[in-house]
């Protein structure tokens, strides 16, 4: 895998559009996009990747009508069951994060099972978006880390503990397919310096070898992340920038 590309988001969009210009009903669109998820996991690990985040379900899918929301609730159980052994098999560590209250008790211990089944997995870190605000996530870190430090400055390394699933790191790569062109409340901490890229292919026509084509073509961007020559992440940039505060700083001091 090229250096700097590790973590891959993805909106899954155009479900419902590609069904509708086949004069289907949109849940067959979810359907064959359900199929489509199991290609990309499989391209992600192969890829050597080290976190994929699907945006599955959102807060604002709710208000959408009862018999499709149902039927994605089908599709989510579906896959955990189909795909469990295979997950495992991978070393692939699976995490949903959301608010998963509202789905029916057997698929809450599907998720839950696996969860703690994968939760030792070295591989890939496969993170499903389920029941999921971007908004949300951020008012919930912050919440949590009142409730445990009452009067203490938060800082952003502090806030990244408590986000939902606070190991994957930031974005380096959003992929949203289907056409438009916004994040649409999904991951808005983590996609703080992420490279963004769109494509007109609706999610049940998105392929393998077109997720890693956009992978390789976005892997040769210069990424700076603030700074004014290429970084290998974040990370690294931000230290640069910490320590020529600092060095700034003493040197003005001295004036």
């Amino acid at each position: 895998m090229l250096p700097n590309i590790h973590h891959v988001a993805i909106i899954m969009d155009g479900n419902g559009r590609w069904a509708n210009l086949r004069s289907h009903a949109r849940v067959w669109g979810h359907i064959r996009g359900a199929s489509i998820v199991t290609d990309i996991v499989e391209e992600a690990d192969d890829l050597g990747l080290k976190a994929l985040t699907l945006f599955a379900f959102s807060t604002e899918n709710w208000s959408r009508p009862k018999s499709e929301v149902s039927s994605l609730f089908k599709l989510l159980k579906k896959f955990l069951i189909k795909e469990r052994t295979k997950i495992l098999k991978n070393n692939i560590r699976f995490k949903v994060m959301g608010d998963i209250s509202g789905l029916p008790q057997e698929t809450k211990d599907l998720i839950l099972n696996l969860e703690n089944d994968s939760s030792s997995n070295s591989g890939l870190k496969l993170s499903f978006a389920f029941g999921y605000g971007g908004r949300a996530e951020i008012i919930h870190a912050f919440n949590h880390f009142q409730s445990l430090n009452p009067g203490k400055k938060l800082t952003e390394k502090e806030l990244e503990k408590y986000l939902l699933v606070n190991d994957i790191g930031d974005v380096d790569l959003l992929i949203r397919t289907g056409g438009e062109q916004r994040i649409s409340n999904f991951l808005l901490w983590q996609l703080a310096y992420s490279e963004l890229f769109f494509t007109d292919t609706k999610w049940p026509e998105f392929t393998r070898k077109e997720f890693r084509e956009i992978i390789q073509s976005v892997a040769k961007r210069e990424r700076r992340f603030g700074f004014i020559s290429q970084s290998n992440d974040l990370a690294e940039s931000s230290n640069k920038a910490q320590s020529n505060k600092h060095s700034f700083m003493d040197n003005l001091g001295q004036l």
